[in-house]
């Protein structure tokens, strides 16, 4: 029998948009990510945020469909000069956030969000330089209970 998409098991749309809330709530208690996090942006950073994580983890591809995909993601963090611990800040936001919207708490769950983050903070961090470049055609990713996935 296999196994529910992440998506699926977290408890689909509605608890995508609970994690999104709650890591963004954490990253504005943060003194290095509340800056960037308190700026005025997008009034739906949160729910795109929600959009982006669900289809990453297997969810519908509504992000792609309502924004210009993985290379707008990367695009809007190029260029930043971020500090080098933002991932690792990002990431401790994110596995908090993972208990205050009430995920599942399964260990193998909590394995494949982990290493997904831990990839994707670095992915995106490496875009961070002044002078990055990001490809045109990059695909948003798809992650699994075994990690990244090539195609989908």
């Amino acid at each position: 029998m296999a196994r529910p998409s992440l998506f699926a098991f977290a408890g689909g749309k509605r608890a995508f948009l609970a994690l999104a809330a709650a890591h963004h709530a954490r990253c504005l208690q943060d003194p290095v990510l509340e800056h960037p996090f308190s700026h005025p942006g997008r009034p739906d950073h949160v729910e795109r945020l929600a959009l982006y994580w669900a289809e990453v983890l297997g969810g519908p591809p509504h992000y792609s469909e309502v924004s210009e995909g993985q290379p707008g993601l990367l695009r809007l963090h190029a260029g930043m000069n971020a500090d080098d611990d933002l991932p690792i800040r990002f990431l401790h936001c994110f596995l908090m956030a993972i208990d205050d919207a009430g995920l599942p708490d399964d260990p193998a769950f909590r394995r494949a969000l982990r290493a997904y983050m831990e990839w994707a903070v670095l992915d995106v961090h490496r875009y961070s330089p002044s002078g990055s470049v990001v490809p045109e055609r990059t695909p948003v990713p798809h992650w699994s209970w075994d990690g990244l996935v090539a195609d989908r």
